[in-house]
């Protein structure tokens, strides 16, 4: 479990359900989007964990906030990238 701090949020990364970089406002502003994925039951009832059982809730970040955001999910020492973009292919 980890902590990050963005501005006056603070996330706990293992509510992190997912995250879209590179993503643009409706106002055209680049930003990055967490969703997070937080248990709406008590913690005494954890044999009962579902998909149902999660309040979902998107949080978007623009600006410098969006840019540190994008640098976190994107090093190496914090997610596993399966498709690195520099890849050299060994078909011949």
């Amino acid at each position: 479990m980890a902590f990050i701090k963005i501005q006056n949020v603070v996330i706990n990364t293992s509510y992190v359900a997912a995250v879209k970089l590179d993503h643009q406002t409706s106002l055209g502003e680049e930003s990055v989007s967490v969703l997070i994925a937080t248990p709406k039951f008590p913690l005494l009832q954890l044999d009962t964990i579902a998909q149902n059982f999660y309040h979902y809730e998107w949080m978007e970040f623009t600006g410098s906030a969006a840019t540190a955001l994008q640098d976190y999910f994107t090093s190496f020492n914090n997610v596993i990238d399966l498709l690195p973009p520099y890849q050299e292919s060994n078909v011949g």
